[in-house]
């Protein structure tokens, strides 16, 4: 081997062990530097006809681990998800209050019927009245007060989402944009590992928002892809928009790169964004849904017990609730009996109707009155009242007067009891309620297939949500001019211009309409915009029958007391109508009479059908019993979401420990490298001295 040859193979021993301590000395020095990755030193012998001439430097890398790499970012989307839920989930929990304390949402509605139970001792008394009412109101303004602060946390997720998409298409571009510097160093063969330090940083945070998966590029850098596999970044950065909407399923779409002209929808199983979708867009609708319902119920069987009851004196007048139906359709379906009563002010009857709805007939004062049809009970009722009263019918309203000072009072029929959906007449058209709501929930409407839909003009716009929260299909709809409810139905559920490839509508006994998806994977369904209408002025489908999450998640803080009740204690229904007396007799009202305040006590235990609502299933129990199974329940999902947050925490955790054990600097393993480079280049540099020597020596021997 020439002088020259060992020069040279000495010189590029120098130059790669000055290379490795440039390295390792980088990497001692970032040892505390938070995403910083080592580097280590990749070299090979040089050949020149078969025989080593050195050594090259062929690249420094990153000692990354791919594996570690992927189940890192899976473990911190996930950790980002759970927590998200988890805190989410134990504010709501918040807003209830301990369960086993006083102040509890649901130990309120136990002082509710504490209150009508101590009034029964004492049904004329003034302060218990009031003091029952007060208990009532706080149990209305709990549900009212922890509605709107669910809706104000699904706002703030909305809003949380919002700005989370805008972080990540911040990364998507600069992790893209990295990757130009990274190509161009490393075919410069330049150190490329800084830039992918950041990039990797930067993967990272986008991993805790959303799960991606990462590829390396051919060139350097990398290939950022959805789940679905979708280009986020990499050959152009994509843009990620947030589809939110005040009554339906906020979604993700996004605009690839180098794709279509039109965004295309994105779904993601984890991240921070998951997390605040499904608190947005599932939790707190099912926990809003399923408070409604139970609000609903719980007021329904006070709301009963009022109905069956009355004040003494009666009142001059009973206006009931907006059933948000024409006065035929509202009255009919009714069975069995029911008895209207004018009291003068010692409760003593003046007119006695009795009305036989199987038989379409009334009788007044014992005597054979008018038959009667739906389209014509009203004329025939007032015809029966005889100028001592007048009923009418406004804006979905029944309303009963008595006349010359004369109040109204209604029982059912002890044996046959009027009924339909379950309620009694008065109780049906909410005549004596002691709540009023706004809205119409529990949503049992009464109709039937056969009876006329109703709806005149308008279109609901429907959207359907996959599992995992992007949008299937914006669908509109116009119900059937003129139709039935069946005509109705059977439009929804249409194939070609309904949901009928997705899911069904269906109508139940009492008048309720309820969708149910059909495939195998979950279909949700909710309401974007809404401007149909009942008649004239009427209702919209989905605030008639409860349909979409919107209108069901928001009924709980539309309830209200009675107003004329609230401002005149003495209106509270406590007494029981006796028609054993008869016309002119014995008072049928008596003062002192508790069995409507002992009815309204016993409330809680009265057995009530609650609907599907939220993630619960119907079921047939009494209030009390739900609001014990409802209190627990949310307890168990705070509790399970805090567990599953701690788990995740704990795995990503453990993975990032790993990942840090084999991509992070280890100041031992480093001084090694230290000092073996540190030999290298001096027996390098002593391979050149020597060499300087024979150079000398032979220069010597030929002068």
């Amino acid at each position: 081997m020439s002088l020259n040859a060992i020069m040279s193979t000495a010189t590029s021993g120098m130059m790669a062990a000055q290379t490795g301590l440039r390295v390792t000395s980088d990497n001692i020095a970032n040892v505390n530097t938070t995403g910083y990755v080592r580097k280590t030193v990749s070299q090979s012998n040089l050949l020149s006809n078969g025989m080593g001439v050195g050594v090259n430097i062929d690249a420094i890398k990153r000692a990354t681990d791919q594996f570690l790499q992927s189940a890192s970012l899976n473990a911190a989307s996930e950790s980002g998800r759970a927590s998200i839920v988890a805190s989410t989930l134990n504010s709501a929990q918040q807003l209830f209050g301990d369960p086993s304390g006083e102040t509890s949402f649901f130990t309120v509605l136990d002082d509710v019927y504490a209150a009508f139970s101590s009034a029964q001792d004492d049904p004329s008394s003034s302060l218990l009245r009031t003091q029952a009412l007060t208990r009532l109101d706080d149990f209305l303004s709990g549900s009212s007060r922890i509605t709107a602060s669910l809706s104000k946390l699904g706002k703030d997720a909305d809003t949380r989402i919002a700005a989370d998409v805008g972080r990540v298409n911040d990364l998507l571009s600069q992790i893209d944009a990295l990757n130009t510097d990274i190509t161009r160093a490393k075919v410069a063969g330049a150190d490329a590992t800084g830039a992918e330090n950041v990039q990797s940083s930067l993967v990272d945070e986008l991993s805790k928002l959303m799960n991606v998966q990462i590829s390396p590029r051919t060139l350097g850098g990398i290939v950022v892809r959805s789940t679905e596999g979708l280009n986020l970044a990499g050959d152009g950065a994509a843009k990620v928009t947030y589809q939110t909407s005040a009554t339906a399923t906020g979604f993700l779409t996004v605009q690839l790169a180098n794709g279509s002209d039109y965004p295309v929808p994105l779904n993601i199983s984890s991240g921070e964004i998951r997390g605040l979708m499904d608190v947005r867009n599932i939790d707190l609708v099912n926990l809003s849904d399923q408070l409604g319902e139970f609000t609903s119920r719980a007021t329904e069987e006070i709301n009963r017990a009022a109905n069956a009851a009355s004040s003494v004196p009666a009142p001059t007048s009973l206006t009931g609730r907006n059933t948000g139906l024409d006065a035929q359709a509202a009255l009919t379906g009714f069975t069995g009996k029911t008895t209207i009563a004018l009291t003068n002010a010692s409760g003593v009857i003046q007119r006695r109707i009795d009305i036989d709805f199987d038989a379409g007939t009334m009788t007044v004062n014992g005597a054979a009155g008018p038959a009667f049809t739906p389209a014509n009970f009203l004329a025939q009722l007032n015809t029966a009242l005889g100028g001592q009263g007048a009923a009418g019918f406004s804006n979905g309203a029944l309303s009963i007067n008595g006349v010359g000072g004369l109040g109204v009072a209604i029982a059912d029929d002890a044996t046959t009891p009027s009924s339909k959906t379950g309620k009694g007449f008065s109780h049906y058209f909410g005549l004596n309620d002691i709540v009023r709501t706004s809205g119409y929930s529990p949503y049992e409407t009464g109709l039937t297939s056969a009876d006329l839909h109703g709806f005149t003009t308008g279109q609901m716009t429907i959207r359907l949500t996959d599992v995992e929260g992007g949008r299937i299909r914006d669908i509109p709809f116009t119900p059937p001019l003129g139709g039935t409810m069946q005509n109705m139905i059977d439009a929804l559920n249409s194939r070609a211009s309904g949901v009928g490839l997705y899911g069904q509508f269906s109508m139940n006994a009492k008048g309720q309409v309820s969708f149910t998806s059909n495939t195998n994977t979950p279909v949700t369904m909710s309401i974007v915009a809404d401007s149909t209408e009942r008649g004239a002025g009427g209702p919209s489908a989905s605030q008639l029958f409860g349909i979409g999450p919107a209108e069901r998640s928001t009924r709980g803080e539309k309830f209200f007391l009675n107003t004329a009740m609230d401002q005149n204690p003495k209106l509270l229904p406590f007494a029981k109508l006796d028609l054993t007396q008869a016309v002119g007799g014995n008072a049928a009202l008596a003062i002192g009479d508790g069995r409507g305040a002992l009815a309204l006590a016993n409330a809680g235990e009265s057995t009530a059908t609650f609907g599907v609502a939220g993630s619960a299933a119907s079921v047939t129990m009494t209030v009390a019993r739900y609001a014990a199974d409802f209190g627990g329940s949310i307890a168990r999902k705070a509790a399970t979401a805090e567990s599953r947050k701690e788990a995740a925490a704990a795995v990503s955790s453990e993975v990032d420990s790993q990942r840090q054990s084999e991509e992070g600097v280890n100041l031992d393993e480093e001084l090694i490298n230290l000092t073996t480079y540190q030999q290298a280049f001096n027996a390098s540099a002593r391979l050149i001295q020597a060499t300087k020597d024979m150079f000398d020596v032979l220069n010597g021997i030929l002068g």
